[in-house]
């Protein structure tokens, strides 16, 4: 399979700084040489995920991902190697060129027809929207209040009967695989081809680069049988989990508070009552992936579901994504109301707006959600809600935050803030208890457990030493190479990782155009993760030619060590005179190598 030019994946990487990257996803603060924040990749309070912008890679030491900046780009986003090359070259301004000969090629092609056949449909269904036959659609967009400016920032449109879209796009010479591909034409048993929109009012769906995905289609008369709405299925350039709604429209203006609500009409009808700041979910609940392109999007999320229980279930859902990522959340409060459209055409865009401004918090949120269901005049009740409320508090790690929250509802809710501290307290306590107690070794096994831990010691020492010649070696000095590799062999490496990675380091040093970030590439995500590991470890060597010798003399006494035993092992056996005679003399050797200093 033909692939991008190691000329140009490096030139790429140099375009792109890893810490400008990283910080569009994780919060990062610079301490001594390198950046820290909270991993992306697994659950942490302290933060153990660390950014190198002298050697452009990142390595968490809580969880041991770690890799460049296009590893990351992968991990993140959940793509594949070339979607983060193309992705980093598109923020670089960086041209690719077009592969040929190649099943990517094919593909590539394929994905650029769709794109086009989308943008076709698009503009399509959206002149026919104007057109006297689709009054029904135009008595539905008058209902909805929408003006001309709505329909064209989004490009409303309106699906014809039967085949009318398949028929304008085969007059544009769109092969039928292409058609079939985009999802918006069909074929039944018969081998008849029939357009999926059909008679409905259609929203295009475009990425962030206002390039057409997919589309909306919503029903205009009422028909139990069918579903209000219809969406294209996901295909070679669609995943609705990697995508808002009206995001490509929103970042036109100030997006650093964003909103998220769930439908298509709600994003549509804000926006064009002065709530730019607006974009869709796509779906009931938020992805991982629409969570990312929020964090980087926006330095505030506010989620503004419907007030139903379905939109309330989606808020507990999202807030378990966006929590994880460190967003700074969010929640709309709207009474009186069942979703955002209804509100600003009853309330106006200005009650809307102090809305977005007085969106509550994460802890009052819960706090608020907690109260639904208990009777602050009961005290049993009121025990059980400072109890709950004490729970919430404690999960706070900024003391100054947890301070703020303990003043307004000791305020709010008439209890003493003596009172809200010490069940805090009692909480942190036993939480710490409890830790310490999981870690405290059992008397009964203890012994075991010091011999597991003797052989430990042995295992990581021997890791550590093999960590630090890596280290050396990812120094990219010649000189040095030549010394390690005349005195230490693949097969001397005990640890497998390390032995695969420094097979490749060898190999890359012996072509002469070594670079670590093509070896970090060419790496599986295991042996990335221990690559980075040694590489934002400090092994604290301060002279270096000092230290491949004493690990080089380590490597040579183990080996006359080594070779020493099988001597004796020999010798305890019944051999001839003469086979004896030279065994010994080796011996003698191997012991005078062994005192040499």
């Amino acid at each position: 399979m033909i692939r991008y030019s190691d000329e140009i994946i490096e030139n790429i990487r140099q375009s792109s700084d890893i810490v400008n990257i990283i910080s569009q996803y994780v919060a990062l603060k610079r301490k001594g040489r390198n950046y820290f924040g909270i991993c992306p990749f697994h659950n942490e309070k302290s933060p153990s995920f660390s950014v190198s912008p002298d050697r452009q890679i990142f390595h968490c030491f809580g969880c041991n991902a770690g890799g460049n900046v296009y590893s990351f780009l992968m991990k993140i986003e959940g793509i594949g190697f070339k979607e983060a090359i193309e992705q980093l070259a598109e923020r670089a301004n960086i041209q690719l060129p077009k592969l040929e000969n190649s099943i990517d090629n094919e593909k590539e092609e394929l994905k650029e027809k769709v794109l086009k056949i989308n943008e076709y449909a698009a503009e399509y269904y959206h002149q026919n929207l104007y057109r006297p036959q689709s009054k029904i659609a135009q008595d539905y967009i008058r209902q909805r209040k929408l003006n001309n400016d709505a329909l064209k920032n989004y490009r409303l449109g309106y699906s014809g009967k039967f085949d009318e879209l398949y028929q304008e796009l085969k007059k544009q010479n769109f092969k039928e695989r292409e058609i079939l591909e985009s999802g918006l034409v069909r074929k039944n048993e018969k081998g008849t081809y029939y357009d999926f929109y059909r008679e409905r009012l259609i929203i295009p769906i475009c990425d962030v680069r206002g390039r057409v995905i997919a589309f909306g289609g919503r029903i205009l008369i009422k028909d139990d049988k069918q579903p209000k709405y219809i969406n294209s299925p996901e295909n070679i350039v669609y995943s609705k989990g990697r995508h808002l709604f009206g995001l490509n429209v929103a970042k036109k203006g100030d997006i650093k508070k964003l909103l998220i609500v769930e439908g298509y009409m709600d994003v549509i009808s804000l926006h064009q009552r002065g709530v730019t700041n607006v974009v869709g979910a796509l779906g009931t609940a938020l992805t991982e992936q629409q969570g990312w392109l929020l964090r980087r999007s926006s330095e505030q999320i506010i989620l503004g579901f419907d007030s139903d229980s379905a939109g309330q279930n989606a808020i507990e859902r999202s807030i378990g994504i966006l929590q994880n990522m460190g967003c700074d959340m969010r929640i709309l409060q709207m009474d009186g109301a069942k979703d955002p459209d209804e509100y600003i055409l009853k309330y106006g865009t200005a009650k809307f707006q102090k809305l977005i401004d007085e969106a509550i918090s994460l802890v009052e949120y819960k706090v608020k959600i907690l109260k639904k269901d208990i009777d602050l005049e009961n005290t049993v009740d009121r025990i059980k809600f400072l109890n709950e409320i004490a729970k919430i508090l404690a999960k706070v790690d900024n003391s100054i935050e947890r301070e703020v929250y303990i003043a307004k509802i000791s305020k709010e809710y008439k209890i003493t803030q003596e009172a809200i501290y010490a069940e805090i307290n009692k909480i942190m306590y036993a939480n710490t208890k409890v830790e310490k107690n999981l870690n405290k070794p059992k008397p009964t096994i203890k012994k075991i457990e010091n011999q597991i831990e003797q052989e430990a010691d042995v295992t990581e020492e021997i890791k550590k030493r093999e960590n630090t010649i890596i280290s050396l070696l990812l120094e990219n000095e010649n000189s040095m190479y030549e010394t390690i590799k005349e005195n230490i062999k693949v097969e001397d490496f005990k640890y497998p990782l390390n032995k695969e990675i420094v097979q490749k380091v060898y190999t890359e040093y012996e072509k002469g155009n070594f670079n670590i970030n093509s070896i970090i590439d060419s790496l599986d995500e295991e042996l990335q993760n221990q690559i980075t590991a040694i590489m934002a470890y400090d092994f604290g060597i301060e002279d270096k030619t000092k230290g491949i010798k004493d690990i080089i003399k380590t490597y040579k006494t183990e080996r006359l060590e080594l070779r020493k035993l099988e001597i004796l092992n020999l010798l305890s056996q019944e051999l001839e005179e003469e086979e004896e005679k030279k065994l010994e003399k080796e011996l003698n050797n191997v012991v005078i190598e062994m005192k040499k200093p």
